[in-house]
């Protein structure tokens, strides 16, 4: 397959995009070189090759998610500048 300047100007038009003369000349290379790369994978003899789904073959290997309390609400509140019983107080936020 060959791109065109047809296939170009509808590609450009689906992706709201519009290339003058130069432009249009190097996206049409550029397209042309990416089918010429695919043209030789589909070279490569791949008969009895699995097709690959993951990397590697490990499974989740992150750490469980426990919520654990390391401090008190008591404790947190401790050092506050200010605080109100149970919450922290903080200035007032003002948005323009």
């Amino acid at each position: 397959m060959e791109i065109d300047n047809e296939t170009v100007d509808k590609i450009a038009s689906l992706s709201k995009l519009s290339f003058s003369g130069k432009q249009k000349e190097a996206i049409k290379n550029d397209m042309n070189k990416m089918l010429n790369f695919i043209g030789k994978l589909e070279e490569v003899d791949t008969d009895g090759v699995d097709p690959l789904i993951h990397m590697t073959d490990d499974v989740n290997v992150l750490r469980a998610d426990d919520a654990v309390s390391d401090i008190t609400q008591k404790e947190a509140l401790k050092n506050a500048p200010k605080k109100d019983s149970t919450y922290f107080k903080i200035p007032k936020v003002r948005t323009r």
